[in-house]
């Protein structure tokens, strides 16, 4: 059975065969392919290969068979329950390999490619201090103002794409993927979204009209902390196909085939996982926000926050990670950081056990002061990814944590 093809009426169906091939060897799953070159039979065969007359591996830096199940699984993921709606993935080294090759391979020297604020550290510093020296410029605003936006797109003619986080690191704001992209698209501007937060489970950006999607796979979809890894994908895939696959391939962003059977294996378990980890969150969002010691709760799931309604409308559930502010500022988030007994300190997120990181002394240490305010990014904020252990065990750790 050509697994591919079957119609799958459940989004658990698809995490779990789509993009699967018998092996030859009769596997029950893909194998790791740990291998650097493929062979040919003949000369005239490895002719067709490299012209593309016929489909087959080279070289894995360009392709492998066990990053091919993975692309294809999350080319579905994303286009699930969208009749007519194809993509093309290409498994990357990691979120910033995917992120890289993306904005590499839709931006040129003079193009200007706009954002909003409180994007991931390493997106942010990708666009801020690698770019420019590229002759690309940045131009941050808003989002959340549509007018501010077209204003932009009305005075910068040179911007060639735009770029959204939604929700967004680490402060969960939301933007409006529907909105943006209408916007963006009467201006001949292609659009872009990280869905890493939220995943193709609790949200699809394409559904939106959005161009490209890309994920730090190491994150949710991995779910168990194993491996690096990050997805570019795009629904043109005739520019997938040719230009995008030029840049992924010679900038060197594939991932490798152990990496790509860890995430495999991961993905399968995506709904069941979040489900747990979105029912956690919702019951520790509430618990916080009620908190006398704690000043702010970022999660969108929040009636009181205000993305709580665009969040309804563009997700199927305000997702597993959340950040909040301690109202005893620098000095208390250091403390609750050290009394946490079972939660785990780490940065990152996505993983089975509860990740709670103080960026403030950790991930933005370095970053001035004003800069990291006009982020949202407080003394005494904590960004917390919400784990799929009992929800009573997080309670109790952070009540004694807290206090």
């Amino acid at each position: 059975m050509n697994h591919k093809k079957f119609p799958y009426a459940g989004f658990n169906s698809a995490a779990i065969h789509a993009g699967h091939e018998k092996d030859p060897k009769y596997s029950h799953l893909t194998p790791v392919y740990a291998a650097s070159t493929f062979v040919f039979d003949t000369a005239e065969q490895g002719m067709k290969r490299f012209s593309g007359q016929e489909e087959g591996f080279i070289y894995s830096r360009w392709g492998n068979p066990t990053f091919a199940e993975v692309e294809q699984k999350i080319a579905a993921l994303e286009t699930w329950g969208h009749a007519g709606l194809t993509a093309k993935a290409f498994l990357c080294a990691s979120g910033m390999g995917a992120i890289s090759a993306l904005l590499l391979s839709t931006l040129k020297k003079g193009d200007k490619v706009l954002t909003h604020y409180s994007l991931y550290g390493g997106t942010q510093d990708m666009i801020e201090s690698v770019l420019p020296d590229l002759g690309i410029e940045a131009i941050i605003v808003d989002l959340k103002d549509l007018q501010k936006a077209e204003d932009a797109f009305k005075n910068n003619k040179d911007i060639a794409l735009l770029y959204l986080e939604t929700p967004a690191n680490p402060t969960l704001q939301c933007v409006d993927l529907a909105a943006l992209t209408a916007l963006a698209h009467q201006y001949g501007v292609r659009v872009a979204c990280d869905n890493t937060f939220a995943t193709p489970y609790l949200q699809q950006p394409f559904s939106f009209g959005v161009d490209f999607i890309v994920h730090s796979t190491t994150k949710f979809l991995n779910g168990h902390g194993t491996a690096i890894g990050g997805a570019f994908l795009g629904r043109d895939t005739e520019f997938m196909q040719s230009k995008a696959y030029r840049i992924y391939k010679n900038l060197g962003a594939n991932g490798n085939p152990f990496d790509a059977f860890l995430l495999n294996n991961g993905m399968k378990t995506l709904p069941l996982r979040m489900d747990k980890h979105c029912s956690n969150a919702a019951t520790i969002a509430e618990y916080l926000n009620k908190h006398p010691k704690i000043g702010k709760v970022n999660y969108c799931g929040l009636p009181g926050h205000p993305d709580f309604s665009l969040a309804q409308k563009q997700m199927k559930h305000a997702g597993a990670v959340l950040s909040f502010e301690l109202k005893a500022g620098f000095e208390g988030g250091k403390k609750m950081m050290d009394q946490l007994k079972m939660c785990t300190r780490a940065v990152s997120l996505g993983t089975c056990d509860t990740l709670l990181c103080h960026p403030a002394s950790m991930t933005h240490f370095s970053v001035p002061k004003e800069k990291k305010e006009a982020y949202g990014i407080t003394d005494g904020l904590i960004r917390m990814s919400v784990g799929i252990e009992d929800v009573n065990d997080i309670l109790n750790d952070l009540e004694q944590a807290i206090n």
